[in-house]
Parts: structure tokens; C-alpha cells; sequence
């Protein structure tokens, strides 16, 4: 990264990165029954939480450093399955309900770099690697030109609080390199664990205050092992705490990767899932408009996004027609134009 061109478009590339997590995590989310699975609710929800966290240090980043950060546009909701953002391809994004197939898709989305991985700017591997290059871009840029030139951009649009409820972490305002450091590792350390070598993030559980939280990649072990971390623990020897109760039968059978094209025009299942992609992209439009100026949005903007689960359910609770499967959302782009 040669230039402050080069460094916006990594962070919006990272903003692409960031939002590409979340429909998976929701779909997942919305077909869990809670009272079944719900250490699997609570460990889901925390992950799509934080994840909008890192969404929106992203922007702060994008806007510390003079960039304009868009989310109300097509690229954000490409078809499914498709690969990571601007990754080599190895990661395939797609939506399924809650299950063994999901757990993996998780686990290689949030896999940690090794120690001795190198930064990756584009084609990465890992989205450690990512974060490592965008750093190392930043850094390499003050040192050229001066933390003043490179972080320009106009304090008013960074957006210093996000009030969700379940996940860890905090919104951290962006503007000066040392802020922009402490925001890259909270994203790494929230989703890789601390030093690329530890399961722990370095916050308190947010249902367990009396534990260390861990990080994604290690809760999606613990669901996929049905077991805790605890205190010693490593990512070598996995898991050895206390039992956590899966119940993979506990899960609305959503179709994977469903699409609108799949159903007649008029049908009940098409209706629901042009309305619940409607509301998703409103949501875009006003994120989209929080993180351009207007940061006091993000309160309304919250509250859309809970408009969200019961959209998603009631698809969820619709039946396809093959005997197997229900609808789901579909997580298609609607321009503005056609928003009803």
C-alpha cells in the first residue's frame, strides 16, 4: 500500500470483509430453536455482534484516513456462495442453518494466522493476514508522510458507541495511528485470539463475567466439541472444560443458499423474502448514512436490525414443497429504487 488511495480501498475491502460474515451468522442464529440451543444462541449472537463492531472500527479506520465508507451497494450482497472478499478463494460463504456443516464454514472464516504468517494484502489466506497488511500499510504511510496527512479525515463522522446487547468489545474512535492500532487489533484479538497464539481475546464473558471470553474461532470449537475452555486450556489441547449441551435436531431445516428465483412471482415465500431483503437493505442504506456523517443514527439503526430475526423465522417456518425444507432469507441486494 503506496499511497492513501491504496489504503481506502483496503478498508473498504475490510468493510465488504466485515459485513460478508453476518448473513451467514444469521441465518444460523435465526434457525436455532433458543430454548433448545441456547448456549449455541448465545455464543451465534455474540459472534454476529461483534462482528458488527468490527464493521463499524472498519468505518472509523476508513473515515480516519480521509476515505468514504459504502455499504448501500451491490457488492455487499453478491450471490451466493462466493468466496471471502478479495480472499484467495479457499473460504466459500454460504447460508445454512445451524448445524456441523455451519460450524465448519465458521471455523475456516475465522481461522487464526500462524504465528509466522505473512502479511496478505490481497488473495489472503486468513483474515489475520489481511488486518497484518493493512497495518503494515498504515504504519509504512505515517512514516512517509506524517500521522497528520494520513489521518485527515473529520473526527464528527467517527461513531464512538454501539449499544448491543451480548457481545464483547467496544467502538473505538479512530484518529491518530495509535488509535488506529488499538482498533485493528481488537478486531484480530476478537475473532483469532490474542497473539495469534492464545484462545483468550482479552475481555471478560459477557454471560460469565468471572471467566476470560474467547475468542470466535475458539467458541465455534466449543460448540463443535461440546465442551468449554477453561483456565490452562490452549489451542493445542482444545477444550477440556465443562460441557456444553448441542442439539443439532433443535434447528428450523432452512434450505441452504435460498434465492428468490426459486419460487413463483406472487408466492407467499418470494413476498416475504423480497420484504425481508427490503428491510436488510434499508439497513445498508442506514449504515450506510451513520457512517457517513451522521453517526446519531446508529441508535435507529439498531433497532431496524431487530426487525430482522422475525422476518427471518417466519420464513423459516414456511415449507418449500420438497418435503425436506422450509424458505429463508435470501440476502438479496434491492436498489433503492425499487424499495418499497
Amino acid at each position: 500500500m503506496d499511497t492513501l488511495d491504496d489504503v481506502h480501498r483496503h478498508l473498504q475491502w475490510a468493510i465488504e470483509l466485515e459485513h460478508s460474515t453476518i448473513p451467514p451468522y444469521l441465518c444460523a442464529l435465526y434457525s436455532l430453536d433458543a430454548d433448545r440451543n441456547p448456549e449455541a444462541a448465545r455464543v451465534i449472537g455474540s459472534v454476529f455482534i461483534e462482528e458488527m463492531l468490527h464493521l463499524a472500527l472498519a468505518a472509523n479506520l476508513l473515515n480516519a484516513v480521509g476515505g468514504q465508507p459504502r455499504l448501500d451497494t451491490r457488492e455487499m450482497l453478491p450471490e451466493y456462495p462466493h468466496p471471502l472478499p478479495h480472499s484467495d478463494g479457499s473460504v466459500r460463504v454460504q447460508l445454512a442453518p445451524f448445524g456441523p456443516e455451519a460450524l465448519e464454514l465458521f471455523l475456516h472464516i475465522e481461522k487464526p494466522a500462524s504465528a509466522q504468517a505473512r502479511p496478505q494484502a490481497d488473495g489472503y489466506r486468513t483474515i489475520g493476514q489481511f488486518y497484518a497488511a493493512i497495518e503494515s500499510g498504515i504504519r509504512e504511510l505515517c512514516e512517509k508522510l506524517g500521522e497528520e496527512r494520513v489521518f485527515r479525515g473529520d473526527p464528527g463522522r467517527q461513531v464512538g458507541e454501539m449499544h448491543f446487547r451480548g457481545g464483547g468489545g467496544k467502538v473505538l474512535p479512530v484518529n491518530d495511528l495509535k488509535s488506529a492500532l488499538a482498533a485493528l487489533a481488537e478486531i484480530v484479538e476478537q475473532g483469532e485470539g490474542a497473539a495469534r497464539t492464545d484462545v483468550w481475546d482479552g475481555d471478560k464473558d459477557v454471560f460469565h463475567p468471572e471467566r476470560e471470553e474467547v475468542a470466535h474461532y475458539y467458541r465455534f470449537q466449543e460448540l463443535k466439541h461440546g465442551r468449554r475452555y477453561q483456565a490452562g486450556d490452549t489451542p493445542q489441547s482444545g477444550p477440556t472444560g465443562e460441557a456444553i449441551g448441542v442439539d443439532f435436531d433443535g434447528v428450523r431445516p432452512m434450505r441452504r443458499n435460498p434465492r428468490t428465483a426459486d419460487h413463483a412471482e406472487g408466492s407467499k415465500i418470494r413476498l416475504a423474502q423480497n420484504e425481508f431483503n427490503t428491510t436488510y437493505c434499508v439497513l445498508l442504506a442506514m449504515l450506510d448514512d451513520t457512517f457517513n456523517g451522521n453517526p446519531m443514527q446508529m441508535g435507529p439503526t439498531v433497532r431496524q436490525m431487530y426487525k430482522l430475526k422475525g422476518q427471518a423465522q417466519a420464513l423459516m417456518a414456511m415449507p418449500t414443497g420438497d418435503g425436506k425444507t422450509t424458505a429463508g432469507p435470501s440476502f438479496e441486494y434491492v436498489p433503492p429504487e425499487s424499495r418499497a
